[in-house]
């Protein structure tokens, strides 16, 4: 899978070039999606284009999934799956935290994995069964084991009703931890886990070109990754095993049966 690897780097590359020539200037053909917090713009458009047609031209047989709508059907059960802007919120106010994320699945699972943050040059890359690394050096998630001891990250959904059962159990969260981290571009988030930047994190609502890349960072680089039962979709990352069950526990807790204070004692 190197030759597989190489070109999502390089497909997201290509689409980094093309974000930077937007960063920084004001936004063009700027659009909602889901709702009016949720915006798509031009460079997102042009950069899921970018990084279609590099996939299409050299693997014309693998199928394409990208969040601005890119699909392509694959003829031999290998898909690529692609965010071409995370983070679009960062982006069009001039934050450095956002990524391009670009995974490849096949009938095995998910093979490869990028996610490029062209502002701060950091390639985060990743291969099943070989390891996570970024900018070339090996990386690894921490060893932190409990909840009073984590940094956690997490996101918000772009829906008002969410995002209040969300602030909720950030409440009841945040006492238990050692501290709570928002970026607002969970394929960073992800790929912050696998690094060790923060230990643990969750999110709701999301969607796969949010999480297949990140996820197998995180797997790669030691960590334990679960998809959160329930609607809306969502996923919990966390550096060790007994992490991952505490953090698990709260969130289901919180955002899934609504209880009360009492039952997340």
């Amino acid at each position: 899978m190197t030759d597989d690897l190489a070109l999502a780097e390089r497909a997201a590359r290509a689409a980094g070039e093309v974000l930077m020539s937007y960063f920084g200037h004001a936004a063009e053909g700027l659009d909602v999606k889901s709702s009016p917090t949720d915006p798509v713009s031009d460079a997102d458009r042009e950069a899921e284009e970018v990084i279609h047609r590099i996939l299409a031209e050299e693997r014309p047989d693998d199928g394409i999934i990208g969040e601005e709508g890119a699909r392509t059907a694959p003829a031999n059960g290998r898909t690529w799956i692609v965010d071409p802007l995370d983070g679009t919120v960062n982006f069009l106010y001039g934050m450095r935290t956002w990524a391009v994320s670009i995974a490849l699945e096949d009938p095995d699972g998910l093979a490869v994995g990028v996610v490029l943050n062209p502002v701060d040059d950091e390639c985060f890359r990743a291969v099943r069964g070989e390891g996570a690394a970024m900018n070339g050096r090996r990386i690894h998630v921490t060893e932190c084991p409990s909840l009073d001891r984590a940094m956690v990250a997490t996101g918000f959904s772009y829906e008002a009703d969410q995002r209040a059962r969300q602030a909720e159990l950030l409440t009841r969260l945040l006492p238990r931890v050692r501290d709570i981290r928002r970026a607002g571009a969970a394929a960073l988030d992800l790929a912050y886990v696998a690094c060790g930047r923060v230990d643990a994190f969750y999110e709701r609502g999301l969607k796969r070109w949010d999480e297949a890349a990140g996820r197998l960072l995180v797997e790669e680089a030691g960590g334990v990754v679960s998809d959160l039962r329930g609607e809306p979709h969502g996923v919990l990352a966390a550096a060790t095993p007994a992490l991952a069950a505490l953090l698990e526990q709260v969130v289901d807790q919180g955002l899934d049966l609504g209880v009360g204070e009492a039952a997340l004692e």
